[in-house]
This record gives structure tokens, sequence and C-alpha cells, in this order.
């Protein structure tokens, strides 16, 4: 995969030299290319932002050098690329709400172009132009709001590329995380390791049994209570039809019943509690 990011801040980005991601980088397995865009300026202050139309408070980065930068990038396609192009992520608090399935959508794409905003964002019409010429989406981290994207582009970048092949060394891994969709999107269970008591506190003896079958149905148990009691949206999302009785018995227990549309409610006790 290669990833362009087109940034004013380039060295923001070099945690990304690090770790996994660093590893993929020296590999070959990822690609990534930072651009500065002030390389696409013509004025002695490098100038990237102006007063916004209409009036308000801060400034808005101008069009002209984000097309020649985003030019420059589309002109220097990686081997392999598609037909249609990169997709062009912008981040910013107006976007879809990035989630493990965008990773997994994106980490199928040969090739993904950045374009990291500042200020109070990125002129409107540069979305809109590009959006005639490549896939472009608009992506939020979350319900706040940021300085500018390169954060956005550390988040996004490295819940993709650990989804590469031969990036995260145990692959079936990945299928045992929250948000997988082999987990049905529910939250991991509670995880231990050595000693068997810390402080006080024992790790569950059924973990210790060496029987897969409980360990396995303790599990599935505890990722259900946790989601049920920690994220009720995800639970929401459950279609009846993934769960077995004994799964339906725990959600029963949270407060969490089958609903005629096929998907898992709260009872009238839960939803007052």
């Amino acid at each position: 995969m290669r990833v362009d990011v087109v940034t004013i801040f380039g060295e923001y980005l070099q945690p990304l030299s690090l770790s996994l991601i660093g590893r993929a980088r020296s590999q070959g397995l990822l690609d990534l290319r930072v651009r500065d865009l002030r390389e696409h300026t013509h004025d002695r202050h490098r100038t990237v932002d102006d007063t916004p139309y209409g009036g308000g408070a801060g400034l808005l980065m101008k069009p002209e050098p984000w097309g020649e930068a985003l030019d420059a990038v589309l002109d220097d396609p990686p081997p392999g690329a598609r037909e249609e192009g990169p997709v062009l992520l912008v981040p910013g608090p107006a976007g879809e709400v990035f989630t493990q399935r965008t990773a997994v959508e994106l980490a199928a794409e040969p090739w993904l172009v950045f374009a990291c905003g500042r200020y109070e964002g990125i002129d409107a019409r540069v979305a809109e132009h590009y959006a005639t010429r490549v896939r472009v989406r608009e992506v939020s981290l979350g319900d706040y709001v940021l300085n500018g994207g390169e954060v956005a582009v550390l988040v996004v970048v490295e819940a993709v590329a650990r989804l590469l092949p031969g990036v995260v060394g145990n692959a079936a891994s990945l299928t045992e995380e929250s948000h997988a969709a082999e987990h049905d999107g529910l939250l991991e269970h509670p995880s231990y390791t050595k000693p068997a008591s810390w402080r006080g506190l024992d790790v569950p003896p059924v973990l210790a049994g060496g029987h897969h079958g409980q360990v396995a149905r303790w599990r599935r148990d505890q990722a259900l209570r946790r989601t049920a009691r920690r994220r009720p949206d995800l639970l929401a999302r459950l279609p009846v039809e993934r769960t077995d009785p004994a799964d339906r018995a725990v959600l029963a227990e949270e407060g969490w019943v089958p609903g005629d549309d096929g998907r898992f409610r709260p009872t009238p006790a839960a939803v007052a509690d």
C-alpha cells in the first residue's frame, strides 16, 4: 500500500517510523510519503491560509496550494494503482466517523492520500473538485475538534496498516479484537497474564482450567456483558441471528432482549436504570 500525506507539519508524523508501522515501512509493506504543502506556494511568506468569505473567526486554507499539491500526487501514481485513482481522505469534525469497518475497507485499497487541514479547515472547493476525479471521504475520529488533521492521520494509518498482510505477526489476533467483524463488533473480553494472583486479585479460574470450550464461552459472555454495559450502541447493532441461546441468556441478564426487527433492544427496566 502507498500512503501520501500532504501537510504543513510533516514532523508530526514521525511516530509512524516506530513499532510495527515503522517495521512495515522498512519491509516495503507500506510506502508512506509525507509531502509539504508549502512547497506549492509562490510568495515569500509561503502563505497557505486567508480569511474566510462571509466573515468569522479564524483562517481558512487556500485552494491554490492544495490544488497544486494534490495534482502533483495524482500525477505520480504507484504501480498497480486502480484506474479510479486513490481514496482521498480529508480528516475533519464534519466527516463520517472512522470505525473498524472503515479501516477494513481502506486496507483493501492500494493507494490512500490524506489532506491535513489546519486552522478552520480547507476551502470546501478542494474536496468538491477532487470528488470529480477520485473518491473523496471526509473522516472524523469522533465528536470533538483537533488543531489539525495530522493526529487523525496517525490514528487512521495505524488502524489501516496493521490490517495489511504481514504487518501483525499473529494475524489471528486481529479477529479477536474489539469491533472486529469476526467478533460480531463486540468489545473484547478482559485478558490476564501471569502471575495468577496479584495484589489480592486472582485470574478467573476458568482461564487456567485448560478447557477450551469453557474458556471460549467465558470470553464470549464477558464480551457481551462488557458491550452491554459500556457500549449499548454497539449491542443494538448485533443481529439476533448471530447469537445462540447462551448469548441470549447472558444478554437477558443484562437487560437486553430480541426485538421484532431482529435486533436486540433494552428492556424498560434497563432503560430506566
